[in-house]
């Protein structure tokens, strides 16, 4: 019995840390607020959609591997590894993890910005890829 039991509580404590790996702490809107707060203002759709379209000085922009626009399944520029869409509306798992946004937006701002986007920034592209609908 006491194996039993032992067992019992080992695979609950395993199926609540796994629940706690993949589980969602955050939204597309919840992301959209927290920048748009940093930033002082709103994010703007069409400040977003010129930003992630445009190449800033560098080889590429957000569009050369998410797609313009970011709808589809993409294709990392130099990878090739498929990329997720990125719109919301057509991926229902993009933005939902905060430590995976930080991580990504840091990661592909220096890419295409060689330095992190600004707050001002992020918001605006979350404005732009909230506003993408089926």
């Amino acid at each position: 019995m006491h194996h039993t039991r032992r067992a019992a509580l080992a695979l609950a404590t395993a199926l609540w840390a796994w629940h706690g790996a993949h589980a969602a702490d955050t939204g597309p809107a919840e992301q959209l607020a927290r920048w748009s707060a940093e930033a002082g203002r709103p994010g703007q759709v069409e400040a977003g959609r010129a930003f992630f379209t445009r190449r800033h000085g560098g080889e590429w922009s957000c569009a050369s591997c998410h797609g313009t626009p970011p709808t589809a399944t993409g294709k990392h520029a130099s990878t090739g590894k498929t990329i997720a869409p990125l719109a919301p509306a057509f991926n229902p798992k993009a933005f939902t993890d905060s430590a995976k946004v930080d991580k990504w937006f840091r990661r592909n701002c220096k890419d295409v910005l060689e330095r992190e986007c600004t707050a001002a920034e992020k918001a605006d592209v979350l404005a732009y890829l909230n506003a993408l609908k089926p």
